[in-house]
């Protein structure tokens, strides 16, 4: 293999022209393993830019397999590597936001730092992921959610595979998976893992461009609104552009320990998020409400956390919930 264009040097922050250029050489596979990955932890030690993070999501958005969704649909996810190996927070807040008649193209992946992630938890509760990505235009137009399996629509990241797990730690690529929606939605709900880099991911954001955003991170760090210490929200957009200080109370909701949001195996997850549907009570309910809430907010169904809230609470409760998630695996 030759290297068609010399990697630049990553102790300087790279321009957006030169940055785009890089990651497009390494998806397309025309960067040596070695010259990639001594890239990619240059980056991660000296820390990523937001015109670096927004060229990267750029270069992977231009080679994705892309979906067509609704005007109003919203993705909520996270970055993950926040070690917390939590349940299923987001996977269950896009059930929730959808049977609030919101579309949600949820974007996902298997675990890469936890014990299950979004792709292996809707696999445990029966949702044939292959299929699910197939079909997802037909079921987010008729159920309103579709599962965006990120292996089936980044056909690039592959390439990178070995790369990565050479590497043994986050990278860049970790970073961009929320901006990198096949659907190109322009409504999301974003968790960080590092509440420091919050200000970053937002520039990011505001750069590929959105309509509405909230980008949020728990103080532990998590990567999603917490319900175990206080969290910081960055909206962007038609939510309001302004910075806030959440906690629980604010949203009418207890503080609980971060164990009692602490998940297992995908088995264990599966029936951790089928239990909240019908109603178990506790941490796992109050972390998806809130979060769910903060997804409201975003796609202008509520204008704020106590009413987000109880309209999240209610599609748990009314079963529609559930119902959508059954009708979900049966498409």
């Amino acid at each position: 293999m030759t290297t068609l264009r010399l990697l630049p040097d990553t102790d300087s922050p790279l321009d957006h022209a030169t940055a785009l250029a890089a990651f497009g050489d390494m998806l397309d596979g025309r960067v040596p393993d070695a010259e990639a990955a001594a890239f990619l932890t240059g980056l991660t030690v000296r820390e990523e830019t937001a015109i670096e993070i927004a060229a990267a999501a750029q270069a992977l958005r231009e080679r994705m397999i892309p979906v067509q969704a609704p005007a109003n649909a919203i993705d909520v996810c996270g970055t993950g590597g926040d070690g917390s190996h939590s349940l299923n927070v987001s996977t269950a807040v896009a059930i929730v936001v959808a049977a609030c008649g919101i579309p949600v193209a949820k974007h996902g992946n298997r675990a890469a730092s936890s014990s299950a992630g979004a792709a292996d938890t809707l696999e445990a509760l029966g949702l044939d992921l292959d299929r699910a990505s197939a079909i997802a235009e037909d079921t987010l137009g008729t159920i309103g959610i579709a599962f965006l399996f990120a292996q089936k629509h980044h056909p690039a990241l592959g390439r990178l595979a070995p790369v990565r797990r050479a590497i043994g730690r986050r990278t860049i690529f970790n970073l961009i998976g929320p901006i990198a929606n096949p659907a190109r939605v322009r409504r999301q709900l974003i968790g960080v893992a590092r509440p420091d880099f919050l200000p970053t991911y937002a520039t990011a954001l505001r750069l590929i461009g959105v309509d509405s955003a909230m980008i949020v991170a728990g103080d532990e760090p998590l990567d999603e609104l917490s319900v175990c210490a206080p969290s910081t929200a960055i909206r962007i957009g038609a939510c309001g552009d302004r910075t806030e200080r959440i906690t629980p109370a604010d949203a009418g909701l207890p503080t609980y320990g971060l164990d009692d949001l602490r998940g297992g195996d995908p088995a264990y997850n599966a029936a951790a998020l089928t239990a909240l549907l019908v109603g178990a009570p506790g941490a796992y309910r109050d972390a998806v409400l809130l979060n769910a809430a903060g997804a409201l907010i975003v796609a202008d169904a509520v204008s704020d956390w106590t009413d987000g809230v109880a309209l999240a609470a209610d599609a748990i409760d009314s079963g529609r919930a559930a119902t959508l998630l059954s009708q979900w695996i049966a498409a």
